[in-house]
C-alpha cells in the first residue's frame, strides 16, 4: 500500500519547486495565530537589543509549515538563513563546518533534529550555550582540546517526533513552538493565496471544499490545488468551480472528509476482519502491508483527528463515526460501539 497524494510527510519535487508559495513574513503566514503573536514579540525584542534570537524548537505533524516558519523568522530578523537535515550530519566535523561559516545572528535550521547522532548532539550543546566549539587536536597522549569561538546564531530545530528528542537538547531551546492542524477558514485563505500565486481563478465554494478536504495541512492543500488545476486546464475551464473540484476528487478517490482509498481500506479491515477492534498495531500493520512506523506516523494521525479510530491500551478501535461514515451497520460488522 503506497503513500498517497494526501500524506504530507515527504515533500514532493513539485513542492520544492514552488518556493513562491512560501510566505516570507509573519503577516503573510496564515494560521497559528498565538504562535505568530508571540514570535513577533520575541523577534522585535531581539532586534531592539541587537542580539541573536533565542533558539527555537518547532514541533508538530508534517506539512504544517515548520521549515517555512524558520525562513520567515530569518526574514523578519533580517539575517542569513542556512538549512540542513539531521541525517546529513554524519560526523562532528560536518556540523563544525557549518557552524564556523555562520554569519552573526544568522538562523541555522536543522530538520528532523530527533535523528541527530549523540556525538553531534553533544557538540551542539556547547555551540548553543557558549557559541563555541570544542575540537580535539592530535591523538594519544599529545592530544589537546581547542575551544573555537563562533558567531552568535539562532538554532531552529524542527521535528515531527518531539518525544524522540533528548531532554538535554530540548532544555537548550528557549522558545518552544507547537504547530497544530489548521482551521478550515485558515486553510481556505491558504488555498486562495496559492491560487492567486498560480494565476488561477477559484470560486469561493470551490476553495472552501478544497480546504475542507486538505486534512488541515497546507502542503496537502497545495498538492490538491495543483491536481485540480490540471483537471480544470484539460477541461478548458478558465476557473476552478465546485463542480470541477468534486469531479477531480472523484477521479482521485478523495472524499469530502479528506480520506483516500487506503484510509477507507484501513477502516474496513479493522471492522470486517477484527470486529471493529481492538487490534494491535503490529497485526494491523501486517494486514495493510506496511510497517508499524508507517501506520503510526502516516496513516493514523488524521484518522484519529477525524474521530474515526482511537488508540486504546488493547489496540486500535474504530468509533461509531466510522460505521456511519462507511455506512456499515455495527451489528453486521460485529464491532462494539463506545
Amino acid at each position: 500500500m503506497a503513500l498517497g497524494l494526501l500524506h504530507p510527510e515527504k515533500p514532493l519535487e513539485e513542492d520544492n519547486r514552488d518556493t513562491a508559495l512560501r510566505p516570507r513574513s509573519l503577516s503573510e503566514f496564515q494560521g497559528q495565530k498565538a504562535m505568530k503573536d508571540n514570535l513577533s514579540v520575541y523577534i522585535k525584542a531581539a532586534r531592539e537589543r541587537k542580539e541573536s534570537l533565542d533558539h527555537l524548537f518547532l514541533t508538530g505533524p508534517p506539512g504544517l509549515g515548520k521549515t517555512t516558519m524558520a525562513q520567515v523568522v530569518a526574514h523578519e530578523l533580517g539575517v542569513d538563513f542556512k538549512a540542513t537535515s539531521a541525517p546529513v550530519l554524519d560526523k562532528p566535523k560536518d556540523l563544525a563546518g557549518i557552524l564556523t561559516t555562520l554569519s552573526e545572528k544568522s538562523v541555522f535550521f536543522i530538520d528532523e533534529i530527533h535523528r541527530l547522532k549523540p556525538a553531534i548532539e553533544e557538540m551542539l550543546y556547547i555551540a548553543m550555550e557558549d557559541y563555541s566549539l570544542d575540537w580535539v587536536i592530535g591523538q594519544g597522549p599529545g592530544a589537546r582540546t581547542l575551544r573555537m569561538p563562533i558567531q552568535p546564531f539562532t538554532l531552529v530545530g524542527a521535528t515531527t517526533k518531539a518525544g524522540n528528542v533528548s531532554s538535554p537538547l530540548i532544555s537548550r531551546f528557549g522558545i518552544p513552538c507547537r504547530f497544530s492542524f489548521y482551521l478550515d477558514e485558515d486553510m481556505e485563505a491558504i488555498v486562495k493565496r496559492s491560487a492567486g500565486i498560480f494565476g488561477i481563478i477559484i470560486e469561493d465554494d470551490a476553495a472552501a471544499l478544497l480546504a475542507k478536504s486538505s486534512r488541515g495541512t497546507p502542503r496537502v492543500a497545495n498538492r490538491l490545488l495543483r491536481r485540480v488545476r490540471d483537471f480544470a486546464q484539460v477541461s478548458s475551464s478558465k476557473k476552478i468551480t465546485k463542480e470541477i473540484v468534486n469531479e477531480s476528487f472523484k477521479r482521485l478517490e478523495i472524499d469530502s472528509l479528506g480520506l483516500e482509498s487506503y484510509d477507507r481500506e484501513i477502516l474496513k479491515i479493522i471492522i470486517e476482519r477484527y470486529g471493529g477492534g481492538p487490534v494491535g498495531a503490529e497485526t494491523l500493520a501486517i494486514s495493510i502491508g506496511e510497517s508499524v512506523d508507517t501506520l503510526e506516523d502516516y496513516y493514523e494521525p488524521y484518522l484519529i483527528q477525524a474521530g474515526l479510530i482511537q488508540r486504546t491500551s488493547r489496540g486500535r478501535m474504530v468509533t461509531s463515526l466510522a460505521y456511519e461514515y462507511l455506512k456499515i451497520p455495527p451489528k453486521d460488522a460485529g464491532g462494539l460501539l463506545f
